[in-house]
């Protein structure tokens, strides 16, 4: 037997008896209203929400934000990009991109975080490699916290799946901030209903 299959033979030997998980408490609600909540958490965390009445605004607002001359990369069907994205893009091909749009499946009122699984940003360096994130989202998808999260459907069939809140950041040299270390420089969530 080779070394690679006798480590993994030795790992599977010493695994402990499978057992349910425990339950979950659920607890109670926070309350309020969950759009302010939700902007009020984000804005703590360095992003930024506006309202767009259509998807047609959201072009509009990217290059009032982000300049005219932007590139962008769509994995919404709702906002077309100047780069196609298809499951097929090669994550490095991203590396120029200024703006990357995405529909969040939902959102969390506790933290400001959108949900993203592989199916919404269908190439999941778009989340990380573009120097700034638009997500779309619609109010009515946003949960009160993180425990609902782990009940939905949606979370437990997902292959991959990232909470992200607000840009990327560090405060751990000599205590200064700085937005867009490891990923985006800015965050925006877009409130925008989505067509049923």
């Amino acid at each position: 037997m080779a070394t690679r299959e006798a480590f993994l033979a030795k790992v599977r030997q010493a695994q402990p008896a499978a057992r349910p998980r425990p339950d979950v408490p659920l607890f109670p609600a926070m309350g309020g209203d969950l759009r302010e909540r939700f902007a009020a958490a984000l804005q703590m965390m360095g992003g930024t929400c506006v309202q767009a009445q259509a998807a047609s605004d959201v072009a509009a607002l990217i290059r009032e934000r982000f300049g005219a001359a932007v590139s962008i990369a769509s994995a919404t069907a709702e906002v077309p990009g100047t780069r196609m994205l298809t499951a097929d893009t090669e994550p490095a091909s991203l590396q120029d991109i200024d703006v990357g749009v995405v529909r969040a499946r939902f959102g969390v009122a506790e933290t400001g975080s959108v949900w993203f699984s592989e199916r919404e940003y269908v190439v999941n360096a778009l989340g990380y490699i573009v120097q700034h994130l638009v997500v779309l989202l619609d109010p009515a998808q946003l949960v009160d916290g993180l425990q609902d999260v782990y009940r939905r459907n949606d979370f437990r069939d997902a292959r991959y799946a990232a909470l992200v809140t607000g840009p990327s950041a560090t405060a751990d040299i000599e205590g200064v901030l700085i937005r867009g270390a490891q990923g985006v420089r800015s965050l925006t969530v877009v409130w925008l209903a989505a067509k049923p």
